[in-house]
């Protein structure tokens, strides 16, 4: 099985997409890394796991704590690194492939191809939304933590 290709055509495309997008210069390879960090992780995990949409989910997991992590540390948005990074695994094929099947009038193939494609749109999603909102928990406690912290370090001042 070859890894490399996929993850170099990922890295063009993130790349590529990350022009149109307006990424700083900066922060360009960076954003395009994301890409083949996502696609490096589909391609290793065809391995072990057989469905699809549970590579998908877990591209995207890895995809959003790479935007996490390079937002933190670059100060920058985290959509600048998801959006690209994410362009690779979009299912384009699947959307173009269901209106074709219903525009020829072949109901039964359009139905499962355009389930399959909502499924890998919702691992997509729910991968997103499960990495942003660990890390916003995630932050919410240690500020938490540290404002405690800050108001025993205050009190034991004063007494």
């Amino acid at each position: 099985m070859n890894y490399v290709s996929p993850c170099l055509y990922a890295f063009g495309a993130s790349l590529a997409f990350a022009i149109v997008f307006n990424i700083p210069r900066d922060k360009l390879l960076l954003a395009a890394l994301g890409g083949m960090l996502g696609q490096l992780v589909y391609v290793v995990f065809q391995l072990l796991i057989t469905n699809d949409v549970i590579l998908y989910l877990l591209a995207t997991i890895v995809i959003s704590l790479y935007a996490e992590m390079m937002a933190r540390l670059t100060k920058s948005p985290t959509t600048i690194y998801l959006a690209v990074a994410l362009i690779p695994l979009v299912p384009g094929g699947g959307i173009y492939y269901t209106m074709l099947f219903f525009i020829n009038g072949e109901i039964d193939p359009g139905i499962s191809t355009g389930i399959h494609t909502l499924l890998i749109s919702g691992a997509l999603a729910i991968g997103i939304i499960m990495v942003s909102s660990s890390v916003n928990l995630v932050r919410k406690v240690m500020l938490k933590g540290v404002s405690k912290i800050g108001k025993k370090l205050k009190h034991g001042k004063d007494t």
